[in-house]
Order: structure tokens, then C-alpha cells, then sequence
């Protein structure tokens, strides 16, 4: 059997090309353009970008596979020990022509820590999603959020109320005075 890691790279994979296609025929007129990218310090990823076409004024869908060695930095901000790290995900953000049609951004990611035998020491998924409305259609948010309550509530009651305040927490701009970027959504990680 695969490993988690190798699943979850696969699967990133996978869905790029899926989300990408479906967003293409829903346009019917631009197509992604793909750019890969490789990081000195250790991996890559593709970055796809619609833009100009019928339904989507502009768009990404894109994967990151990067790993490297674990820094101060990052033991004194994540409160972690390990001698080497590896991190693997998609982000998507689309933002449509139409301006009553929301804007969506979602990221979802996979961490994981080595010692320096390479050993996995630890491992956590992060991410989320949110949804900025330009116009608000107050049943769409319902079924938005009710959705995502849905998905959570099937592994635990709990995680859906956590999981919105970390959203409603984090897409807070304090230098707007506190102003929320659109209707919030869910948010998770380490």
C-alpha cells in the first residue's frame, strides 16, 4: 500500500486536473495555462491560471510539493522539533465575471515532520475554504455553510463550529478596522 504521503500527492494531482477540466467546459472559451515552478530549496509545483474567458474573469488551480530542512523560524512559529519537513497541497482561488457569483478560495495541505533518520514524527492536515459574495444572497450563504456543516458533522460534531470561528478568526482584516472577507467558511491546521 501507498503511503499517506504518496496518496496525498497523488490525489492533489488528480483533482488539479479534474477541477481544472470541469472549469473549462463550465467556461467553454479559456483554457488554463500551466507553469511549472521548481523551489531551490527542494520540490515544485504547478501553477494553472484561466483568465479572459466566458464565465471566469480570472483563476488558479495549483500544487505545491516542497520539502526542506526544518529552521528556528519555523520550530519557534509552529512549536514543532524535527530535523526536516515536507508539505504538499492545492490552492484555488476563481474569480468569476458575474458579480453575483461568489469568489472562492480554498487550500488544502499536508505537513509532515522527520527526525534525522528520516522517520515521521509528526503529520497534520491544514486548510479551508471561504466564500466572498459581492452581492448577498442570504439562502446561498445558508447552503454554503450548512454544506460544510454536513461534510464535518459526519466525522465529529465538533468540528464545524471550531473549524467556522478559526475561519471567521483568520480572514479578519485588522488593518480595515476588523472588516471580515466575505461570509467566512472553514478553517483548519496544526
Amino acid at each position: 500500500m501507498d503511503s499517506i504521503k504518496t496518496q496525498w500527492i497523488s490525489l492533489i494531482h488528480q483533482l488539479q486536473d479534474q477541477i481544472c477540466a470541469a472549469l473549462e467546459a463550465c467556461d467553454g472559451k479559456a483554457v488554463f495555462v500551466e507553469d511549472k515552478w521548481e523551489r531551490a530549496e527542494g520540490g515544485g509545483g504547478k501553477t494553472r491560471v484561466i483568465s479572459q474567458g466566458n464565465v471566469f474573469e480570472k483563476g488558479g488551480v495549483n500544487t505545491s510539493v516542497v520539502f526542506g530542512k526544518v529552521t528556528d523560524t519555523m520550530r519557534a512559529q509552529l512549536k514543532i522539533n524535527g530535523d526536516q519537513w515536507f508539505a504538499c497541497g492545492m490552492s484555488i482561488v476563481i474569480h468569476p465575471l458575474n458579480p453575483f457569483v461568489p469568489t472562492v478560495h480554498c487550500n488544502y495541505r499536508m505537513f509532515e515532520l522527520y527526525d534525522a533518520d528520516n522517520n515521521v514524527i509528526d503529520r497534520w492536515f491544514g486548510g479551508g475554504t471561504d466564500l466572498t459574495p459581492y452581492y448577498l444572497f442570504e439562502e446561498d450563504a445558508r447552503h454554503f455553510h450548512q454544506t460544510y456543516k454536513t461534510v464535518c458533522d459526519g466525522f465529529d460534531q465538533s468540528f464545524y463550529p471550531l473549524f467556522k470561528q478559526e475561519c471567521d478568526d483568520y480572514f479578519v482584516n485588522r488593518h480595515r478596522n476588523n472588516e471580515r472577507r466575505g461570509i467566512g467558511g472553514i478553517f483548519y491546521d496544526h
